[in-house]
């Protein structure tokens, strides 16, 4: 069946090889590591820590990390496997053609764009929401119209998005190099946070640890969470529900590991590499992320926490201005590289969709200087600040969390399917227990999903049927695995 024409491993390989598509090889297991947490470590810390503790968790706002960590750490062992078998640019696109087919391939790039676009604009809003908090403290505030969640157009997130599209058309490498620089920054503004925050925790901010459940406006109408909804429960948030409810919302804060296994194609040593950088970020980020959340929550309590600036206005309220200032600078350094690593993979999803003709192949033409997918890149962010300028964080951070959950969804499945199809592959990196940990991914992931929104699930739905319009009208016909080979020998191996 032509929706279902797979693939092959040795020819996704082989692709890489064409000179007018070659990528780079520049990076290490260190690179790929700080690329990992310079993406993790972002909107989830900054943002988000303070919106679910005050409208859906409470003090447990912890345990909602840990959760969203445990299904992220199971997802992420079957990243590795992948990654390390078919190290080509792509992420989850690459190992979905390698092992479901051509249209489910399409289906999980046209996801993964969705994912990465959308992620990279929300998070230059929070950029710009931190830039704004830090100019008032300096007594510069920035206009309301121009900046901010409420502006006409808010261009200070427009501007950082062009200026990051500019970094990652002058190299990989060059992209890395800044992306260390700012996430030591930014990891030692963590610390920082963790260790002078001590000194001004209230024990009485931690009870109750779990708020018990009740009906608020954060979970009414379509902003109900759909697994309440489809069991005919009342909608509710805090209590044991809202913990759950609250982990597929700081999901967000996660989504990023995945990025490091778009960037295979320009690893070194990527079978070695790519399992490293994959699974030591995320370890780091999840530490991380669970110290701060218990900290913030104990100096302030739950309910008067900031939505826009949580961390910084958290030292506000007990007299340390200067932390928050510095807070404010650590904040906008985290989140640049977020936005740039999210704008890198992608690009790269794109260039590996746009090398097989479902998506124009002209897209695919590497620069012959800086080794980059020069035309992409600019046109992604051209798209992302657009975005950034026009749309409100808060409207669009749960419709990524439920791409990437999906995308989650595919990778796991996939290892199974391989596994069976092509048992023959050097596999440097192996997910263990297999059938177990890929089932368990599965379920951990679906779970979390129906704790989204309906408006979410909506909105997914309307930009999967785009997609599928999209593949029907240029994909489908333009493929390169509809073509045959010199001599009449056909692309593809039978699905």
């Amino acid at each position: 069946m032509g929706v279902l024409r797979v693939k092959s491993v040795e020819q996704s390989i082989r692709d890489t090889e064409a000179p007018e598509h070659r990528l780079r090889k520049d990076l290490s297991a260190l690179d790929l590591t700080v690329f990992g947490i310079g993406v993790i470590v972002g909107t989830g810390i900054f943002v988000l820590t303070g919106r679910v503790a005050k409208d859906m968790a409470g003090p447990a706002v912890a345990l909602s990390f840990v959760a969203a960590g445990v299904v992220c750490a199971l997802a992420a062992l079957c990243y590795a496997e992948f990654a390390s078998t078919v190290p080509v640019a792509g992420s989850a696109y690459t190992f979905a053609f390698a092992t479901l087919g051509e249209f489910p391939a399409w289906i999980i790039g046209w996801d993964l764009v969705l994912e990465m676009a959308l992620g990279a604009a929300v998070v230059a809003v929070g950029w710009s929401g931190y830039l704004g908090s830090l100019l008032a403290s300096l007594g510069v505030p920035l206009p309301a119209a121009i900046a901010g969640e409420d502006a006409v157009f808010n261009i200070p997130a427009a501007l950082v998005v062009l200026l990051l599209t500019a970094v990652l058309v002058l190299g990989v490498k060059l992209s890395s190099r800044v992306n260390l620089i700012i996430v030591t920054l930014k990891v030692a503004v963590i610390l920082l946070v963790i260790v002078a925050g001590l000194f001004f925790l209230t024990p009485a901010n931690y009870t109750p640890f779990i708020p018990p459940a009740r009906q608020t406006p954060a979970v009414e109408g379509l902003a109900a969470p759909l697994i309440q909804v489809l069991f005919g429960m009342t909608p509710v948030a805090f209590g044991v529900l809202g913990v759950f409810g609250a982990a597929a919302i700081v999901f967000f804060a996660y989504i990023g590991f995945d990025v490091v296994a778009t960037a295979a194609e320009e690893t070194r040593n990527p079978r070695r590499d790519l399992p490293i950088g994959i699974i030591a970020s995320l370890a780091v980020c999840t530490l991380l992320y669970v110290a701060v959340s218990l900290v913030v929550v104990g100096m302030q309590p739950y309910g008067q926490l900031s939505r826009a600036a949580p961390l910084a206005d958290a030292f506000k309220a007990v007299g340390q201005i200067w932390a928050a200032t510095l807070i404010s600078v650590g904040a906008l350094a985290g989140l640049t590289t977020v936005v740039m690593i999210l704008m890198l993979g992608q690009t790269r999803v794109m260039f590996a969709m746009s090398r097989d003709n479902l998506l124009p192949r002209g897209l695919a033409r590497v620069h012959p200087r800086f080794g980059t997918p020069y035309r992409i890149t600019v046109m992604t962010g051209l798209v992302v600040a657009l975005l950034a300028g026009l749309v409100p964080l808060s409207t669009i951070a749960e419709l990524v969390n439920i791409g990437t959950l999906f995308a989650f969804v595919v990778v796991s499945t996939a290892v199974v399917v391989l596994r069976r199809t092509r048992p023959d592959l050097p596999r440097s990196f192996r997910t263990p227990l297999v059938p177990l940990v890929p089932a368990l991914s599965v379920l951990a992931c679906l779970y979390l999903m129906l704790n989204l929104p309906v408006e979410t699930w909506l909105r997914f739905v309307a930009w999967m049927l785009i997609g599928i319009v999209v593949y029907i009208g240029y994909g489908y016909r333009h493929s390169r695995l509809a073509r045959p080979l010199p001599g009449g020998r056909s692309r593809v191996r039978p699905s």
